[in-house]
């Protein structure tokens, strides 16, 4: 049993009455009845629409809203007959048998969700009944606005599908070769033996064969509600102090956690928001290197207001709200512990997060690695217990740059150095990219990040040059610079650049 409503972008964009499209990447998705008696059909492009109705009102296509929407709708029909499958936004399908058998017949189950639709201001809903999903939403389609239902027969779906076109199946390309090859209805298309089907078609023609034939068996799947998980504290006057807040969100974590252990999970992203008497909300997302604990979740809402003051403080303006939001909650048996614990990352977690408290939000950062051409603009430092988002994606191109490992330590403000040749002279770069002599050693120029400066350290082992030349295109910024990689006899790796006769250090690896 399919329950449709028609038109349902229209009726969720709530433009009111009058000749309204719905456009979704220019071209109409959905129109109402009176754009549609002035000629706007689904698929023209919006010009075309707005063309044969001047008066045409125009709304763009909101997915999330349009699902949004329907939500309502879907938990009024449950109130009668439980399992309902939301096959998209205007559209549903639930087991027939149940509700045929409470009500007397499937008409009059269908009588009486219609009626429920109309209760919850929903009107001009049809169903269609039949064997299959596919069958009975083409059902729902052909029924009238004076019948509303239509019941089609057991075992009678190939029947009732043979004269509809094959335009119905929403595959354009396999609909398309049809047309070309003379079978423009489900009913001639539904002759042709499955196996050729499968071997000329592929197994989306197979499919769509099925569907035709009427022997579509997929069955109802009745949609999981997504379990509650947020919880909210008021407080009724507001509260001014840290430690009470506290010791107030104590009750709502344990709440909070014993649910998540009833479902078999664990939260590692936390959302917290602090609502205040100023009408600020101060959110926050927390993330842990395992599970958030009841103690673990009072701690983040303490470490977030101590942002302006100790624990027994004023705050700067009292809070009237707590809300805790699971934000990724994983399986238990996800975060299991491995094979030597993980305890010293969670005590770390902790000893970080509590500085930052002290420290400010950005006081405590880790480094992300992401894209980028050098070396400094390839990390991202981010606030300790945030998001890890690089600020450029790795996944661009990126011309020019180093693609093997990542440097450990790079230096904010590179060390000029010397590279020597066996016979003591400088080794540089020529015009064409090539040696001037083969490095053997290099000296570093005395700088606070390396303890041991000024000191001749033998290369048993480089790579390069890779030349490159950044804003080639502005001859005021262009910078051409060429890069190597030493190993030294102490195993540790370098890497320089060589910039108009100028080395420096800028990294090294561990």
């Amino acid at each position: 049993m399919v329950v449709w409503v028609p038109d349902w972008p229209v009726v969720a964009a709530g433009v009111g009455d009058g000749a309204v499209a719905v456009l979704e990447k220019g071209r109409v998705l959905a129109t109402s009845a009176a754009a549609r008696r002035e000629g706007v059909r689904r698929g023209q492009r919006a010009r075309e629409a707005q063309a044969r109705c001047p008066e045409l009102v125009v709304v763009k296509y909101d997915e999330v809203a349009d699902a949004r929407a329907f939500e309502p709708v879907v938990e009024c029909l449950e109130v009668l007959t439980p399992g309902v499958q939301v096959i998209r936004p205007g559209m549903c399908a639930v087991k027939a048998r149940g509700p045929a058998r409470f009500y007397g017949s499937e008409s009059a189950a269908a009588e009486k969700l219609l009626d429920r639709l109309e209760t919850f201001e929903v009107p001009g809903g049809r169903v269609g009944v039949a064997d299959g999903p596919f069958a009975a939403e083409q059902a729902a389609r052909v029924s009238s606005e004076q019948t509303r239902v239509l019941v089609v027969p057991p075992g009678e779906s190939s029947k009732f599908l043979a004269p509809l076109s094959v335009d119905v199946l929403e595959q354009p390309t396999l609909t398309g070769l049809l047309r070309r090859l003379g079978l423009r209805s489900l009913g001639a298309f539904a002759q042709l033996a499955a196996a050729e089907v499968l071997t000329r078609f592929g197994p989306d023609g197979a499919f769509a064969h099925q569907l035709a034939r009427g022997a579509d068996d997929r069955p109802v799947v009745a949609r999981e509600v997504p379990p509650e998980l947020t919880r909210t504290l008021e407080f009724e006057p507001p509260v001014d102090r840290v430690d009470q807040v506290a010791f107030a969100v104590r009750s709502v974590a344990d709440e909070l956690v014993d649910r998540l252990t009833e479902l078999g999970g664990v939260c590692t992203t936390l959302r917290v928001e602090v609502g205040t008497e100023s009408g600020r909300i101060h959110e926050r997302e927390w993330l842990h290197p395992r599970w958030f604990t009841a103690a673990d979740v009072v701690d983040r809402v303490r470490w977030q207001l101590q942002g302006s003051g100790t624990a027994t403080s004023g705050l700067t303006s009292p809070v009237t709200r707590i809300r805790l939001v699971p934000e990724q909650v994983d399986p238990v048996g996800a975060q299991a512990d491995g094979l030597w614990g993980g305890g010293p990352d969670e005590r770390i977690h902790r000893a970080l997060s509590r500085v930052q408290s002290m420290l400010g939000h950005g006081a405590v950062v880790s480094v992300v690695v992401g894209g980028g051409r050098g070396f400094a603009e390839r990390q991202t430092l981010v606030p300790w217990g945030d998001r890890p988002v690089p600020a450029h994606s790795p996944d661009q191109p990126w011309p020019g740059a180093i693609t093997a490992l990542a440097p450990t330590t790079v230096f904010s403000e590179p060390l000029p150095a010397q590279v020597y040749a066996a016979d003591g002279t400088q080794v540089s770069v020529t015009a064409r990219g090539d040696l001037t002599a083969v490095p053997t050693a290099f000296r570093l120029a005395p700088g606070r990040h390396v303890a041991d400066s000024n000191k001749l350290h033998p290369i048993t082992a480089w790579a390069g040059p890779w030349t490159t030349e950044e804003r080639w295109w502005d001859p005021a910024t262009t910078t051409r610079q060429a890069r190597f990689q030493f190993v030294t006899a102490d195993t540790r790796a370098w890497l320089f650049t060589l910039h108009q006769a100028t080395w420096h250090l800028q990294a090294t690896y561990d």
